[in-house]
């Protein structure tokens, strides 16, 4: 059942990235930044829901696979793929270092501390590491803020998505268990 859902995640991450890029198009910073990044939300929500290493595994498949379609080289293309699947761990575990304890699916101060950490970690890695092995994807001085404020929209919107269905579905179970 792990490996179906891994798969399921994997296929999953391109298509919104697709989706995203076709409806948020006019949001557009650079090739590989936008002012709303719905994807950026799935990469945390594989390791939300599958756990930090098969939610891993998820997003590097997926990335790898994007990078690939959409034409990058084999370096770049591991390259921005680790990076994807890297912002998520280090979000998750700082926020577990800070506040010595997990993340509440069900608490929004937590979703939003959560998004907003990704949000700045994801971005700082990728730029890091562009600014290292792949200059050629620094367009603007200013385009790491821009995509901590896309990864922080998309993030955010697909968050409060999950915190919506968690409580729905405990309502559910709930309203079950009282029949």
């Amino acid at each position: 059942m792990n490996i179906l859902l891994i798969v399921v995640f994997a296929l999953l991450f391109p298509l919104v990235h697709l989706f995203n890029g076709w409806l948020f198009h006019f949001t557009e910073i650079t090739p590989h930044i936008a002012l709303v990044y719905l994807p950026a939300f799935l990469r945390l929500a594989h390791v939300l829901i599958l756990g930090r290493w098969s939610g891993t595994l998820a997003t590097l498949l997926a990335s790898f696979a994007l990078m690939l379609y959409l034409g990058a080289d084999g370096f770049s293309a591991v390259v921005n793929s680790l990076c994807s699947a890297g912002g998520p761990l280090v979000a998750l575990y700082f926020f577990q270092w800070h506040w010595q304890r997990e993340v509440q699916l069900n608490s929004l101060k937590d979703l939003i501390w959560l998004t907003l950490i990704y949000a700045v970690a994801n971005s700082v890695l990728h730029h890091v590491v562009w600014s290292l092995v792949d200059p050629s994807q620094l367009h603007q001085p200013d385009q790491v803020i821009w995509m901590v404020v896309g990864d922080l929209v998309g993030t955010l919107m697909g968050a409060l998505l999950l915190r919506w269905s968690v409580l729905r579905y405990r309502s559910y179970k709930l309203l079950q268990e009282l029949e």
